[in-house]
């Protein structure tokens, strides 16, 4: 793995921690994607004025006066993603991946296996419970696969359930699909799905957001959501209770200015799924073709992109 000084600069920031506290990471993303903001950050400035700059910068100017210790945990989780066959891609490079980019919430890097493409703009995040009926496994294989028919990447969190049969209809219909783990890219979880995280890494990605030798935690799958949310550019959600992750993610999904796509079953079922049936951005759909009209293409989310990070540079 090659790695930059810039890149391994952002990587120490995020490393930062004083008596149990880190520098926001999104925080980092967004000011550190510009070389001038990230000079800033190591100099102890932070150029936004949000709640999140106040919290972090006692942090930030106390965690830079030893930067040694942040260079060694660095090098560390590099190794530890290296000796897994993982690759790394941050806010500061071209790679990134675009409908990431245009979140405020994106994370400032990404460890991952297999490949990122510039296709994979045009993605939608096929998610539901863990605890899904043979209905809803169904649902979720047909949703799946036929988005993975009309080349649109599926993206999910590689659980159990609705986001296992997901990833499986995406490879079983020869489409690219990406798994954004809950743990760092050196560990898999659930375990069961080892073999199905192998074959996702030959046709797409595992990603993971975190230092690549963190084990799950309960923090970590609610941060995994922000990142499958902005991964694609709107996320079905096929069979999810009041207090599924898939309902928070819908949250995520409707506040990233995504759409979100309720499955008529669903809607049928769910009070929650009622609720939020009339509000911008979220669509009552029976299938997937439903879907397909409101994606754009991946020059539209590349260009939308570049737009997004200039407008954030006039703002520093």
């Amino acid at each position: 793995m090659d790695v930059t000084e810039r890149q391994r600069r952002l990587l120490g920031l995020c490393a930062i921690r004083v008596d149990g506290v880190s520098v926001d990471w999104s925080l980092i993303a967004r000011q550190g994607q510009f070389e001038e903001g990230l000079d800033a950050l190591w100099a102890g400035r932070v150029l936004e004025t949000s709640a999140a700059a106040r919290r972090s910068l006692p942090v930030l100017r106390r965690g830079i006066g030893d930067p040694d210790a942040l260079g060694g945990r660095v090098a560390a989780e590099i190794a530890a993603a290296e000796r897994a066959g993982a690759e790394l891609v941050t806010v500061l490079d071209e790679g990134y991946p675009a409908n990431l980019r245009l979140i405020s919430n994106r994370p400032p890097f990404l460890f991952y296996r297999g490949t990122l493409a510039g296709v994979d703009a045009r993605s939608v995040a096929v998610v539901g419970t863990r605890d899904a009926s043979e209905a809803g496994l169904g649902r979720a294989a047909e949703v799946a696969g036929r988005l993975a028919e009309q080349h649109v990447t599926v993206v999910s969190g590689l659980a159990r359930g609705i986001d296992t049969a997901a990833h499986r209809a995406a490879l079983e219909r020869g489409g690219r699909t990406i798994a954004v783990l809950g743990t760092g890219i050196t560990g898999c979880y659930p375990p069961e799905n080892r073999e199905l995280a192998g074959q996702i890494t030959g046709a797409g990605a595992l990603v993971s957001q975190f230092w690549p030798t963190q084990g799950p935690h309960r923090d970590s799958f609610p941060r995994r959501n922000v990142v499958t949310s902005g991964l694609s550019q709107g996320t079905v959600v096929i069979e999810a209770s009041h207090t599924s992750g898939a309902k928070m993610q819908a949250r995520l999904a409707l506040e990233h200015g995504k759409r979100v796509f309720l499955l008529e079953a669903l809607v049928d079922g769910q009070d929650w799924a009622r609720k939020y049936v009339g509000r911008p951005g979220a669509i009552t759909i029976g299938g997937a073709d439903e879907v397909l009209p409101h994606l754009a293409s991946p020059e539209q989310i590349q260009r939308q992109a570049r737009q997004n990070q200039q407008l954030s540079l006039t703002l520093l």
